[in-house]
């Protein structure tokens, strides 16, 4: 470790500190959004740790893994942050050139701050493995006396103090300190905290920044939106002011594919004013989000200009920091990398939602990442007390809420697959991948988005999608035969929808299976066009009729039972065979006389388990995000023949989902007649013309390969 005090402040630039060190990653202060500031600024560095403690003692004598649930406790991080840091506007100034809202903070006298979050702390483990930055220099500014600890981590989540630096001016004060990255194959983080002195100490600013090439790369944004002119306009607001993000944008393309266009939007000029000629507003049919931002993969190929495309959902907030530390990453990275960024719940703000994610193989499904948790509290747990955090977790894919993809990939992988709509990002990663192109989720890289637990599209019309593309991304890159226990998993679920009575899911999923039997042409003829025969399709049944107002059902004839209420999942195979077995055969017989009349029972979207459900002949159910319920109810009829139906078509699905031929795989995604992508990946959906118009991409060579694997 090598050190350094000094008087003089650092380089300011974003890209590059003085003598040839370029920042990786500054320390940033929330907006005014109180609810994200465990996440940026920590002053209970015990948060969280009689939890961790109880987990430790659990382990300690099960000799296993426990997690002990934490009483309920309401997030008390944001007041005491702010009797003990001030940040934003209006500090007061050592220098009117030093402070600035986002980079600078008041720290009370005798108060102790923690930079061990999320936003700040610096993600050792991440940066050893997969760029070529040997080691990292923490650069301090502060104001006043103070004493700076610095901190580093293992990968099993032990921290112990690097350092001591005790700072005795009143005048600011530059601390530098260089830490290698040696130790850090596994996991790892450094951090430092503050204990400002009796008179309170002025962080001026800090930043983390390593010896590299002060060449800095472009990027295009690429947006996809639909009926949201809203959250669209909040987003180019959010990139107008965000200079640094500016100083890097070449252009930003919002693929509308909606009615209520964001360009006639009242407010829309003044949004975007900031932006400027940067941006581009495609009007295109509703190809989904696969086909808008293939299409932005297509307008940045052809404009020739930047390194990167920077993927976003339209209905998104982020951090424009982590825009600016992506881009950083990438071009620091061993070889050209995807560079995505994680999940907090728009609700719950400081809730981290989606980590890193991989595909399972066997089961070919998605999920948390081996050695990590999904819905992370920061404001009841930091980061010091998370040791599950400290592990680096490898990704195979990241939603495209927020993704950066090299040009580089684009170029030689191709465009999204026309899917419409879900696995369209997990496919192509998986695709990257196989060329040789890693996947990062970077921790400090994060949008806020609402969680899909609160939408549980996977019931409406897009269970379609969810069940179609699962099945065309496992025929592309599962290894095992059949898709290992894909068919079987498929049809269990498929069983648990016609037990609970949601026959207009269970029959989009048949609709799903057999349109996959019947080969790929379907993708690009029907990518404009499924949706409205999708929903249509789900209003022959009741459960899809939903509707706002409660009482325009009939009531409920009876109250809950108390051993409905107390039902839990089974806890194994055998129970929840049983389970099965025992619904089966109630749901056989008749429905009682009046079920569908009147609904048996009301019931909370939590509680209706298929296994409350199949004893019931017909419920009200209230849907994921408590604004509608429909009316469940037994039907004969549709259970015998959805059934009769699914079988037949696991009959045909082929004995193999492996192509025999690697070379097959590579000329599924080739377009030899794109003239200016030459090369790149057929699946797109879309085409542009000179004339900016849509026409239907051309049939590629290699969709026989899967017609001729599907009927083998």
């Amino acid at each position: 470790m090598t050190d350094q005090h000094s008087s003089g402040r650092p380089g300011s630039g974003q890209q590059r500190a003085g003598r040839g060190l370029r920042v990786l990653q500054r320390v940033v202060f929330p907006g005014e959004d109180l609810d994200v500031v465990p996440l940026y600024v920590e002053t209970n560095p015990e948060r969280g740790a009689a939890e961790l403690a109880a987990e430790l003692l659990a382990e300690s004598l099960t000799n296993r893994k426990t997690i002990t649930p934490a009483p309920a406790a309401a997030n008390t991080a944001v007041g005491e942050t702010q009797s003990s840091i001030h940040f934003g506007a209006g500090l007061p100034a050592h220098s009117a050139a030093e402070t600035l809202p986002r980079r600078s903070a008041v720290i009370t006298g005798g108060r102790r701050v923690s930079f061990a979050t999320y936003f700040n702390a610096f993600p050792a483990s991440y940066w050893r493995r997969w760029t070529t930055v040997g080691s990292v220099t923490l650069r301090i500014r502060l104001a006043g006396e103070a004493t700076v600890v610095l901190y580093r981590s293992t990968a099993r989540g032990h921290s112990h103090p690097v350092e001591t630096i005790k700072v005795e001016t009143d005048g600011p004060e530059t601390i530098e300190r260089t830490l290698p990255l040696t130790p850090f194959i596994d996991g790892g983080w450094y951090w430092f905290d503050i204990v400002a002195g009796p008179r309170g100490t002025t962080l001026i600013e800090a930043d983390w920044a390593a010896p590299a090439t002060p060449v800095t790369g472009r990027i295009s944004i690429g947006i996809t939106t639909f009926n949201r002119p809203g959250f669209l306009l909040d987003q180019l607001r959010t990139l107008g002011e965000a200079p640094e993000v500016l100083d890097l944008l070449d252009a930003v393309h919002v693929v509308d594919q909606g009615t209520d266009r964001v360009s006639d939007h009242p407010d829309f000029a003044d949004a975007a004013k900031k932006v400027g000629d940067r941006l581009q507003v495609i009007r295109q049919p509703n190809l989904g989000g696969s086909g808008g931002f293939a299409r932005a993969m297509d307008e940045t190929l052809r404009a020739g200009q930047s390194d990167y495309l920077l993927i976003l959902d339209d209905d998104i907030q982020l951090d424009p920091e982590g825009i600016v530390r992506a881009v950083t990453f990438a071009d620091l990275a061993r070889r050209p990398t995807i560079v995505g960024g994680h999940m907090f719940s728009m609700h719950d703000r400081s809730l981290l939602h989606a980590f890193a994610e991989t595909v399972a193989p066997y089961p070919w499904w998605w999920g948390a990442a081996p050695n990590t948790k999904a819905r992370h509290d920061f404001g009841r747990r930091n980061l010091r007390n998370t040791p599950w955090l400290h592990r680096r977790a490898d990704a195979d894919y990241n939603g495209w809420w927020m993704c950066l993809i090299p040009t580089q990939i684009i170029k030689e992988t191709g465009l999204s697959l026309p899917v419409f709509i879900k696995w369209d990002d997990a496919e192509y990663a998986l695709r990257a991948r196989k060329a040789g192109y890693p996947t990062v989720s970077m921790p400090g890289v994060a949008a806020w988005h609402i969680p899909w637990g609160d939408k549980n599209d996977a019931l409406d019309w897009q269970a379609y999608y969810h069940q179609r593309n699962r099945l065309v991304t496992a025929l592309l890159h599962s290894p095992f035969k059949r898709g290992g226990s894909l068919i079987g998993e498929s049809a269990e679920r498929q069983l648990q929808s016609l037990l609970s009575m949601q026959y207009s899911t269970a029959e989009l999923r048949l609709l799903a299976i057999t349109d996959v039997l019947s080969g790929p042409d379907h993708l690009h003829r029907e990518l404009a066009t499924k949706m409205a025969g999708l929903r249509e399709l789900r209003m022959r049944f009741p459960d899809a009729r939903a509707a706002s107002d409660i009482e325009s059902f009939p009531p409920a004839r009876r109250k809950a039972p108390d051993n409905l209420k107390d039902s839990t999942t089974p806890t194994s195979k055998a129970g929840l065979l049983a389970k099965a077995a025992a619904g089966t055969a109630r749901q056989l017989r008749s429905p009682r006389k009046g079920a569908r009349q009147r609904p048996q029972m009301a019931l909370p979207y939590q509680d209706a388990s298929w296994w409350v459900l199949v004893k019931l002949d017909s419920a009200l159910v209230s849907s994921a995000d408590g604004a509608t319920a429909a009316s469940y109810q037994l039907d004969r009829s549709a259970l015998d023949s959805t059934t009769g139906s699914l079988v037949r078509s696991n009959d045909k699905v082929p004995s193999t989902m492996k192509a025999e031929d690697s070379s097959d795989r590579s000329t599924l995604t080739t377009r030899s007649s794109n003239p200016t992508i030459t090369g790149s990946v057929c699946p797109a959906g879309i085409e542009s013309t000179a004339a900016g118009t849509i026409t239907e991409a051309d049939a590629c060579v290699a969709w026989s390969w899967w017609a001729k694997l599907l009927r083998s």
